[in-house]
This record gives structure tokens, C-alpha cells and sequence, in this order.
């Protein structure tokens, strides 16, 4: 551990107020529609490297390269790029029509009283198959528009719980680029990452489908929804997700989803083979910003942590949580602040991810412990934020569709979101966990 050093945190704190200002200025000054995703956190994090590379001087700018050139070398960060272009590649095969195919299909099976409900389980589906929440969202939410103009539900219930089912699988699954990047940040598998989470968050989501059904019962309802849909294309889905929950290699399961995708896509006529590479394309440079990200919060944590940064850090955590279990608390709470800064949970695990495994190994918590923390807090916070992707993606295809609604009519109806924070609570302070050695 390097001696303390607060003021190595500044860069940190020049890019939370770069980024998270000229967001909300965008925004909510002036009215710039996703106004906050205008800002490119990639030169966002280059200011705060540059700030990073201004300090110290008795360090030379080579030795700073040096630095950060270590903080890459690690096998956690190739590996979190790779899987990062993968799952990209697999997204863009599987396409939009698969997930309507999935909503379509499970609609056509229950009463229109239950519609709202099955949103719900659609969205928890398709998210833990795509591993998208955003994509969950402005693929679900046209459907959970069409239910409410229909049948008489509130369109902030639909929407709400399309979202709430987008985070349970942003949370779970195994090609999420938040489960990557806490599996790989934290050095833990994602098959025991995903036990530890499971236990979190399924109590949450039935809960939330208890709420969803009580209100259902007690609305009237006009009508229903119809479309075609085709069973087969939900095959790649069911193909990942299976072999994800049995363990198998991350990048197995992706080239046999991606191999599934493709020939179901070309054989049932949905797109030619033109457009199937042009698709791949698309999801590689969906990833882009991810990856870059990754590589900068490696390089300035690097340079953090020499400066002791993340030692200044620690000390103030250790004065505020103390033991085991308050030690969770205090993982949870920075990568939370992280989320808040930057409105991206993905973001914040990277840049968390660093510190918290330090923190794991003073307070003798598991990888998998970390890796779900980490994931589980993050998801929460970004379920619920008023500017964070997912509810701007959201209110987007609302809009789209005709209809009118704000962040504030949404948040009361995020069940999920408080459930399964409610749910991380108390499994950190009620139920035994065993600690590291």
C-alpha cells in the first residue's frame, strides 16, 4: 500500500463534475434531448487523465506511461474487452425481432388482466438473455405502450415494469457488460457470481410480480394486444442463457449463440447475409465506448493507486464501515456514488473495481461477494436515476409512440429497484456469508 495521498483523487473528482455537470446543464438547463449522453465520457476520462498526469511531479511523464501501461497488463482487462466485442456480436445477430417474438408469444398465452405481469417477465427474460437493459427497454416498451393504450393499464405501471424487468437481467446475466466487468474486475466466475445473485434477486422479483398482479386485479380492463410472432428465433436466447447457468465458457456460449443466431436469421429469410455481417459490425461498435472506457479507468486507476489515492480512500471507508459486513455496506455505498457521477453502471464498476478489491481483501470478503455487490448496488441506483440511459431510453419510445410521460411518473412504479435493494440489505446484515481467508 502506497502512503495516503487525497489529492491524487482530484482526477476523479474533475471528471465527476465535468461529466455529471455538463450532463444536468444539457439536460435539464437546456432542454437538449439525452442531452446527458452528448457528453463523450471518453473525453470526459482523458481530461482526468491528463489532470492525473500534471500531478507528481517528481514522477516523469515516461514513468506515468509506464504506470498506466501496467495497469492494462492484466489478463482481467483482455479478457473483459473480448467478451465485451463478443456479447456485442451476439446482440447484433439476435436482432429486435427476436425479443418482440418473445413478448408477442407469452401474450398470446394469458388473459389481458395479466398483460402488465408478463411485461414484467418478458423484460426479465429477454434482458438476462440479451444482456442488455437498455436494449430490453426500447425493444419491451413500444409493446408495454401498445398494452396500456389498449387495456386501461397506467402507462407508467407498463413501463415501469418493463424496466424493472430490464434490471433483473442487467443484474443476472451472463454476457451483461456489468456482470463482465465485476466477474472480471473482482477475479471471481461468473457461473458463482451468479448463484450469489440469484438469491438476491429472485425474492425481489417475485415480489414485484405479487405487486404487479394485485394491481392488475384491481384495474379494469378494455382490450389486448396481438401480433405475429416466430418461436424459432427464440432459440438463441434459450441456447446462451442455458449454457450460462450451467458454466460453460462465456465464449463458447456466445460463439454457440452467435452461430444458432445466424443460421435461424439467414434460414427463416429475416435478413440477407449482407446484412447479418453488417449487423455484427453494429454490435462491435455498440461496445466501443465500453471498451475504451475500460481501458482509461485502467490506466488512471493505475496512476491513482501509485499516487495513493486509493489509499487516502480506503483509510476514510475503514473510519465510516467497520467489520465484515460494514465493510459490504461501504463497497456498496462507492460504487453507488460512482453510478450517481456517471450515470452508467457499467462505468462505475470499472472504475470502482480497483478499489474494491482492495477493500475485499481488508474487510475478508469473497470475490463472488464483491463481484455481486458491486453489480447488485449499481443496478439499483441505475434502475432509478432520472438521467441514467435506461429512463431516457425509455420516456424516448413513449414519446415515439404517441404518448407523454416523465422520469417521476416512472420512479413510483419501479418496484423492482427498491425490492431488491430491501433484498441486498438483508442479505448482507442477516444471513450468514462466509468471509475470505
Amino acid at each position: 500500500m502506497k502512503e495516503s495521498n487525497p489529492k491524487a483523487l482530484l482526477p476523479i473528482g474533475v471528471f465527476i463534475v465535468l461529466y455529471l455537470g455538463l450532463g444536468i446543464i444539457f439536460e435539464y438547463v437546456m432542454k437538449i434531448s439525452m442531452g446527458f449522453y452528448a457528453i463523450p465520457i471518453v473525453v470526459a476520462f482523458m481530461v482526468a487523465i491528463l489532470v492525473a498526469c500534471l500531478q507528481n511531479r517528481k514522477t516523469s511523464f515516461d514513468d506515468k506511461l509506464e504506470i498506466m501501461a501496467q495497469g492494462l497488463a492484466d489478463k482481467n482487462i483482455i479478457t473483459m474487452l473480448l467478451i465485451f466485442v463478443t456479447a456485442g456480436v451476439f446482440v447484433g445477430v439476435v436482432g429486435r425481432s427476436s425479443a418482440e417474438s418473445v413478448a408477442y408469444f407469452m401474450l398470446s398465452l394469458f388473459p389481458p388482466k395479466l398483460a402488465v405481469a408478463i411485461l414484467f417477465v418478458v423484460a426479465c427474460f429477454v434482458s438476462t438473455a440479451m444482456g442488455t437493459s437498455v436494449g430490453t427497454i426500447s425493444l419491451i416498451t413500444p409493446i408495454a405502450c401498445a398494452v396500456s393504450q389498449a387495456s386501461g393499464f397506467s402507462m407508467p405501471l407498463c413501463v415501469g415494469s418493463v424496466m424493472g424487468g430490464a434490471m433483473f437481467g442487467d443484474n443476472l446475466s451472463f454476457i451483461s457488460d456489468t456482470t463482465i466487468a465485476a466477474c472480471n474486475g473482482q477475479g471471481c466466475q461468473m457461473k458463482d457470481k451468479f448463484r450469489e445473485n440469484f438469491k438476491i434477486a429472485l425474492p425481489a422479483a417475485l415480489v414485484t410480480l405479487v405487486i404487479i398482479l394485485i394491481i392488475s386485479f384491481t384495474t379494469d380492463i378494455q382490450g389486448s394486444v396481438a401480433k405475429e410472432y416466430n418461436l424459432i428465433q427464440i432459440i438463441p436466447y434459450v441456447l446462451v442463457l442455458i449454457g450460462g447457468i450451467i458454466g460453460f465458457n462465456v465464449f463458447l456460449v456466445l460463439l454457440t449463440g452467435i452461430i444458432a443466431g445466424s443460421i435461424i436469421m439467414l434460414a427463416t429469410g429475416n435478413i440477407t447475409a449482407f446484412q447479418l455481417i453488417s449487423n455484427m459490425g453494429a454490435g462491435c461498435s455498440g461496445m466501443f465506448e465500453t471498451s475504451m472506457v475500460a481501458v482509461m479507468v485502467s490506466a488512471l486507476c493505475a496512476l491513482i493507486r501509485e499516487d495513493g489515492g486509493f489509499t487516502a480512500l480506503l483509510n476514510g471507508i475503514k473510519k465510516a464501515f467497520k467489520g465484515n459486513k460494514g465493510g459490504q455496506l461501504g463497497m456498496g455505498v462507492l460504487v453507488g456514488c460512482m453510478d450517481i457521477a456517471t450515470a452508467n453502471n457499467t462505468v462505475a464498476i470499472v472504475m470502482a473495481n480497483p478499489i474494491a478489491k482492495e477493500m475485499a481483501s481488508e474487510y475478508e470478503i469473497t470475490p463472488r461477494k464483491a463481484a455481486s455487490i458491486l453489480d447488485t448496488f449499481s443496478c439499483v441506483l441505475q434502475g432509478i436515476l432520472p438521467y441514467g440511459a435506461q429512463m431516457l431510453v425509455a420516456i424516448s419510445a413513449v414519446h415515439t409512440m404517441g404518448g407523454e410521460i416523465s422520469a417521476f411518473n416512472i420512479i413510483p412504479f419501479m418496484f423492482y429497484p427498491a425490492l431488491l435493494l430491501v433484498s441486498l440489505l438483508v442479505f448482507i446484515y442477516l444471513v450468514p456469508s462466509k468471509k475470505a481467508k
